[in-house]
């Protein structure tokens, strides 16, 4: 694994301090204000995974951020065991810091019952992954050595099919959503719960991103933005270091919030993930 990518996955072993209580940290020396989304959101799904029988894969979340985490402290997981019923198991996390709650997790696990009911919408058509340049290299081309600290921080190799969310706004006539092939950057060990957790995290890197595509913009015209909830759906398995491709769109912005959905396709065009959601974005008016 690439270093980035194993800090990554040391972050996502929590601490287990009591039964239904674990404890996470943020990177060290985190230059980020609040904890990533993804990252708080992974965590959670950790507690959670970890308190289910192996054979119960999760197959839904949902999550609201409630107050912006702080990286200088630790977060406490606190797992409540709503129900453990003969297929399905429902837990839910609450995540404290500094004695108040900054973001709860639903999720729940379900015993595999293949059925006679099998359909998905097809994949996109777009390149491959190996005919696109990975956003690192993009992102060294226009901003040089500034990015240097992105390209060796990032423990997912995200290669985006079209223009970068920081570059101009989209071509005339190119998609307004947002098609991203991603994988985590290094091999995984088997467990099914780390490449869940893996995907959970990378979920939130790229969603509010489309909100703002919609409208021609990126995120250095003046856009502040934060996640306000958070759901997934998870259809069929799959493994988060093997290419996958996030298609991304917006269908509603309205009062400073903007909705944005994801379906997460195999190499092979099989969807294995859907994801929405709402963020707050807030546009900077000009100084007088």
């Amino acid at each position: 694994m690439s270093k980035a990518l194993d800090a990554v996955v040391d972050l996502l072993d929590l601490e287990q301090v009591e039964l239904n209580i674990f404890r996470g940290r943020s990177p060290e020396g985190e230059r980020r204000q609040r904890v990533f989304g993804g990252q708080v959101a992974g965590q959670a799904l950790v507690a959670a995974g970890r308190t289910v029988p192996a054979d119960r894969p999760v197959h839904s979340l949902h999550a609201y951020f409630i107050r912006p985490g702080d990286p200088a402290v630790p977060l406490v997981y606190l797992v409540e065991r709503v129900r453990d019923g003969r297929s399905f198991t429902t837990r839910r996390v609450t995540v404290v810091q500094h004695g108040e709650t900054i973001f709860t997790l639903s999720a729940s696990f379900h015993l595999r019952e293949p059925g006679s009911l099998e359909h998905f919408m097809p994949m996109p058509a777009v390149p491959g992954p190996d005919e696109i340049e990975p956003a690192s290299v993009r992102l060294r081309r226009l901003f040089g050595a500034a990015a240097e600290e992105y390209a060796r921080d990032s423990p997912i190799d995200i290669r985006y099919v079209g223009s970068l969310p920081f570059e101009a706004r989209p071509d005339e006539g190119e998609f307004a959503g947002n098609l991203v092939w991603l994988k985590a950057d290094g091999e995984l060990p088997d467990d099914p719960l780390l490449h869940v957790c893996l995907m959970t995290y990378a979920s939130d890197l790229t969603l509010l991103d489309t909100v703002l595509r919609a409208h021609g913009l990126s995120w250095a015209d003046g856009i502040t933005g934060a996640s306000l909830d958070h759901a997934m759906w998870f259809h069929r398995p799959f493994r988060a270091d093997r290419w996958l491709l996030y298609a991304q769109d917006s269908p509603s912005a309205s009062d400073s919030r903007g909705l944005a959905r994801g379906e997460v396709y195999t190499q092979d065009g099989e969807l294995v993930v859907s994801v929405v959601q709402e963020g707050l974005l807030r546009r900077q008016r000009p100084r007088t």
